[in-house]
């Protein structure tokens, strides 16, 4: 009866850590007889030939090619992080850039993000991504609508305390200075203090029903509130990516076809946000590796990921994009620091 990853050996366990950590430091196959021979083991090379062959029927290794040697699966490296990974503490003068470079006061919130995605892929070499905030309610306290040209309209939308947002939206038709000045008072009279979901939700709720006798004030309050005030469904967030040419530079990712199509996932940012909304609603530290992220784009890479947290409430999510082949024991105490230490920033 062939054995399954829960029940191997501590023999086994500690074949398979060397050889995942000899493997991300060098990136060549390891065979048996590097093994016996570098790690000085009261082991033959017959016996490690063995343990090596239950390792693969296990799939926790592969024989890439014709090659003697072997690498980790997905499977292995789930069971060396999950079990086998030593995370070595950061160096005193790590922990002193992040604290300092997060402890500035003077940044606004938008450039703490940025500033800490910066710094992410700068201390670990990789592509890093911080979402931005979710805030559970966004409230409204002023909207304003400007008349543009081709049946455009300039909105300036102010939430919560102090942000404010302008787009650019298309209408069904022309409206006038006059119509759009009516319709941001009706809003802002009616809805001033309340979530922009629920403004959106009890508008549409209301009106739709009895779109044929209504005026164009409420016509026009319908098709702006659409289209403004967000759908719960359609909102996805964004984020601030960096260090994304720094995959590039990584053997195991250089095939320019697959990172054409990492660098169009990370545009298009539907993927990589539905990814980091599972952290969202997790505790902790996240790591995907490979396949199990779901998305194949993904396949060559491991993302380590970890919610921060303000005021008692996860508002989103930062993490790094690399190979399958990284420092994890590096990796996995920067990136929960980092998320920790901008949780206190934008808490202060």
């Amino acid at each position: 009866m062939a054995k399954t990853p829960d029940k191997i050996d501590e023999r086994a366990q500690y074949l398979l850590k060397l050889l995942v950590n000899k493997y991300i430091k060098e990136g060549l196959p390891v065979g048996s007889r590097t093994l016996a021979k570098e790690f000085d083991m009261d082991l033959s090379s017959a016996t490690i030939r063995n343990i090596m062959a239950d390792l693969e029927d296990m799939g926790l290794v592969r024989s890439p090619h014709t090659s003697a040697g072997r690498i980790p699966t997905v499977l292995g490296y789930r069971l060396f992080v999950d079990s086998l990974l030593q995370v070595k503490p950061l160096k005193s003068s790590e922990i002193q850039v992040i604290r300092t470079q997060l402890a500035q006061a003077q940044q606004s919130e938008q450039e703490l993000l940025t500033q800490t995605s910066s710094l992410l892929s700068e201390i670990t070499h990789l592509a890093s991504v911080v979402m931005l905030p979710r805030r559970l309610c966004n409230t409204l306290r002023h909207v304003e609508f400007l008349p543009l040209s081709d049946k455009r309209v300039l909105v300036i939308l102010v939430v919560n305390d102090h942000e404010v947002q302008n787009k650019i939206i298309q209408t069904s038709r022309q409206y006038s200075a006059s119509e759009l000045e009516q319709t941001a008072n009706y809003l802002n009279n009616a809805f001033i203090g309340k979530d922009l979901n629920a403004v959106r939700d009890q508008i549409t709720n209301e009106m739709q029903e009895a779109r044929e006798s209504m005026d164009k004030l409420m016509q026009a309050v319908i098709e702006m509130t659409t289209q403004v005030f967000p759908d719960k469904a359609d909102s996805k967030g964004d984020y601030v990516m960096s260090g994304q040419t720094n995959l590039m530079d990584i053997v195991d990712l250089s095939d320019i076809e697959k990172l054409r199509h990492l660098f169009s996932a990370f545009n298009q940012k539907h993927d990589i946000l539905q990814l980091f909304d599972q952290v969202i609603d997790s505790q902790g530290l996240q790591i995907f590796i490979g396949e199990e992220s779901g998305y194949k784009v993904l396949g060559d890479c491991s993302v380590v990921t970890s919610p921060y947290v303000v005021n008692g409430e996860t508002i989103g999510v930062l993490g790094v994009i690399g190979p399958t082949r990284m420092a994890y024991e590096h990796i996995i105490p920067v990136v929960d620091l980092t998320a920790k230490l901008l949780g206190s920033a934008l808490n202060h």
